[in-house]
């Protein structure tokens, strides 16, 4: 255990009118970040915030109380679970909001991140960084209409200039936003190169409230650098998490990982799924998950390709059952190209 970085992580941290014990969150993530994987997560513990899939604004209202399969949560993840939502509209926005703080959760969170082609079609997510004006607008629509603790998050805009993600920070800020996580990258970049960290530093340096770091933060040490090098209050973790659902327990120092947790896990996750989602709606959820963990296998694309083409939830039991009988050998650090 790394005990100076959990010591740097078990630190309370302020957020609008509400405290957190630990400077950990799970990144929102579409399709991952789902209620059966933070139930997972929460079997390991370790973080301070959960963040939840994005949802569309304008459906919460006709979501709340049903079966929705994203505007969803576990009791037991309420008091900290942020909900992040998506949207053009300052008064659909600022709807949504209000909802969601009725519901009892613990924040909301604005996507201003999301480059994918259908969100962005929509101008929304990303897009909104092209008109910081309405992204302002929104931040400020939904700053009156609740008082729980609200974020941003955001990547560093259309063109790779650091003034960009620090105007749009201090707008943020000046709009009423809490907090801020960040993803120091351009809109259109999926990952193919490096984050630019010390854009973090100069968001950090820019505002007075909290900033939470995301991106390639994928062991301790790495999350100990991001800490040191940006000054970022906390640090948001997505695919890693995805990977090693026990990562930020290890960090914090609750959890030490053996060899058999990855079959554990691949045959927990399973289950969970299939409790919290239609068979259709679990299969395709878990593939998805199966593309960040095989990352962690030397033959990594066996089990993706088991994963892959099995056509059904019990067909997928036994390809898993199959493969973690023959003990597959791991690797130390994940297979990057499985995150592309």
């Amino acid at each position: 255990m790394n005990t100076e970085l959990a010591s740097r992580l078990n630190r309370p941290l302020t957020i609008g009118r509400a405290t957190i014990g630990n400077r950990l969150a799970l990144a929102p993530m579409t399709f991952l970040g789902h209620i059966a994987f933070r139930e997972l997560l929460a079997d390991f513990g370790g973080y301070g915030l959960l963040f939840s899939e994005m949802c569309s604004a304008r459906r919460i209202p006709q979501e709340i109380g049903g079966h929705s399969a994203y505007f969803c949560w576990r009791e037991a993840e309420r008091e900290h679970l942020v909900m992040q939502i998506y949207g053009d509209d300052p008064a659909a926005m600022a709807k949504a909001a209000r909802i969601i703080e009725d519901c009892g959760l613990f924040g909301v969170d604005l996507n201003f991140g999301c480059s994918m082609a259908t969100i962005c079609k929509q101008q929304c997510g990303a897009a909104l960084l092209k008109t910081p004006d309405r992204a302002a607008r929104i931040v400020e629509a939904v700053r009156k209409a609740v008082g729980l603790p609200l974020f941003v998050k955001f990547r560093t805009g259309w063109t790779d200039d650091p003034a960009i993600p620090v105007d749009l920070a201090r707008r943020f800020a000046g709009a009423g936003a809490d907090a801020l996580t960040f993803h120091p990258r351009v809109a259109p970049d999926r990952r193919s190169r490096p984050p630019r960290w010390d854009y973090i530093r100069q968001v950090k340096e820019a505002v007075a409230i909290p900033v939470f770091g995301n991106g390639d933060v994928f062991d301790g040490a790495d999350c100990l650098r991001m800490l040191e090098t940006t000054g970022c209050d906390g640090v948001a973790i997505g695919r890693m998490a995805i990977a090693r659902p026990w990562l930020m327990a290890q960090m914090n120092g609750l959890y030490s990982p053996n060899h058999e947790v990855f079959g554990q896990v691949a045959l927990r996750l399973l289950n969970l799924m299939e409790r919290h989602f239609d068979a259709n709606r679990a299969l395709r959820r878990y593939k998805k998950f199966a593309q960040y963990f095989s990352a962690n296998f030397k033959f990594g694309h066996s089990f993706f390709k088991r994963v892959g083409n099995a056509p059904d939830l019990e067909s997928m039991r036994v390809q898993l059952e199959d493969f973690f009988d023959q003990d597959p050998e791991t690797v130390s650090r994940p297979n990057m190209n499985f995150f592309q």
